[in-house]
Formats: C-alpha cells, structure tokens, sequence
C-alpha cells in the first residue's frame, strides 16, 4: 500500500463540509452507535473502517439523512441539518452511493447521470423528463459536457448507451458513483465502491477519487472491506467497532493502534504481513 497523504494529519481548524458531533442510533434494545463523532475536511478523503456490524453504514445513514439519531447533531458545510430531509441535504452539496447499487434498470447510462445533473441544475425539465416525455432530444451543453467528462473519468463511455439492468456489479458502482458526482456535489459518501470491482478497477477507481478531490476539490468519506486502498488514498481514518470509535488519525497512527489491530486487523499477524505497507 502506498501512501499519498498519509502522514499529514487533518487540519483540526479547517471548517469540515461534514460533520457528526456525539451520535447516538438505538434500533429498540440495540445501541448501533453511541457518541460517535466525525468530520471530513474539505477537499479530502476520510476512511471509515471497522468490523462487520461496527456501525458504518448506520453512521453514513444518519449523515445522508436516512436515519434519525437519538442524540448527537450533523453539520453540512457549516450549518445544522439534523432535521433537515435528505433531498435537501443533496441541493446543499451532499451525495451518497449504497453497498448495493441503487439503479433504474430500464434507463441507460447517460440517462442516470442526465437525471441527477438535472435534478441540480434544471429541476423544470427533469418533471417533463417523467411526465410529458421527450425532453432528452437536445440537452444544453454544460449538461452533456458534464455527464461526458464524468463517463470518461469513470472509464464508462463505452457504456452511455447500455441500458443498466443485467449489468455487471463492478460496473454498476461505477454508474452510481457517475450519478453521484453529476450534480456537483461538496461531499460523496462512498459505501463499499470497491465491491465487486477486479483489481484494475479498484485501481482505476481510487486514482479517479483521488483526482477529483484536486480538480473539482469534492470530498469523500469512503467505507470499504479493501483497507489498504483505504489507508493509502485518506489523509485520515476512523475506526469503529460495536457502533463507537476506537481510534481516529494518520493512517499510520490508525494501523499502528493496538485496539484497531485487536478489533479490527487481527491483531499482530495480520498487521505483521503488512508491515511495508506505509
């Protein structure tokens, strides 16, 4: 694994896009997170990691709105959106993907970055999209320059057309991540991208994250089972287990944790197999 960022801490004074402060979920008799808090920095990636059942995608849930927490607030580029509704969390700079992809199977490709862009930019259009039809014929160029750029950074091109069901689970994240990224968006939270994809796309795709926190200075909070591509492409790591937080830091500090390689790592023969990893 190797590092990019890995051993410049966050700047604890920047203003964060996003940010839990001591969240709590309990499902019934179940305490899924107990004050559990985290910040992304602006322009940057946060990993997220953690066993089976830590907690990660309830803590992705209650920052994208989708869960309500028992305590504890959200910020979003500086304001409290604890009670705000999730659409309008995505018109104020928030985007998410899901561990399954969550897809239109009888829209293609180009039609699923189309939507979200204009879901953003031309809300008017997107209703006569659904509802009188034919509105695709003749789209304005920033929207095609858009949905193009990010089907070529996504190494989907080939695929604008295809229509999505029957497609690939690998490819399938690609399109969502597309999606994702069509409506300009300050913050994606990513839940398990690099499942499913080959080693090469994995690759691809982490390079591809990496250059769009510099060229469109998006951030990224990431939650993938790949540690190490996720301890070499954040500048910062948060370690849950049993819905709290063991450890945050480096990813250098993060590996090196005694509680993370217990909880999480497998302790020292896991990490010892590693040991040139940063």
């Amino acid at each position: 694994m190797s590092g990019n960022q890995n051993d410049v801490a966050v700047g604890e004074a920047e203003e964060p896009v996003i940010a839990g402060e001591g969240i709590t979920v309990r499902f019934g008799g179940v305490t899924a997170l107990r004050n559990v808090s985290i910040s992304v920095p602006r322009a940057s990636v946060v990993g997220l990691i953690g066993p089976n059942g830590a907690g990660k995608s309830t803590l992705l849930g209650v920052l994208s709105g989708l869960i309500s927490p028992q305590q504890g607030r959200v910020y979003l580029c500086g304001e409290e959106v604890t009670s705000v509704p999730t659409y309008r969390r995505t018109l104020r700079g928030l985007s998410r993907t899901f561990q399954h992809p969550e897809l239109f199977s009888g829209m293609s490709v180009r039609e699923h970055l189309t939507v979200a862009w204009r879901a953003r930019y031309d809300r008017s259009r997107s209703w006569r999209d659904f509802v009188l039809a034919g509105a695709w014929r003749r789209p304005p160029q920033q929207e095609d320059e858009r949905v193009d750029s990010l089907m070529a950074a996504l190494g989907i091109e080939d695929l604008a057309n295809a229509a999505v069901s029957g497609m690939p689970l690998g490819r399938s994240r690609l399109v969502e991540i597309a999606r994702a990224l069509a409506c300009s968006p300050k913050v994606v939270l990513l839940d398990e991208p690099l499942s499913g994809l080959n080693a090469a796309e994995s690759e691809h795709l982490a390079e591809t994250i990496h250059r769009l926190v510099q060229t469109e200075k998006v951030s990224f909070l990431l939650i993938d089972h790949d540690v190490d591509t996720v301890l070499a492409r954040s500048a910062n790591v948060v370690v849950l287990d049993f819905g709290e937080v063991i450890a945050t830091g480096t990813p250098r500090q993060v590996w090196e944790n005694p509680a993370v390689r217990a909880a999480y790592l497998g302790g020292e023969t896991v990490v010892a197999g590693n040991e040139n990893a940063l």
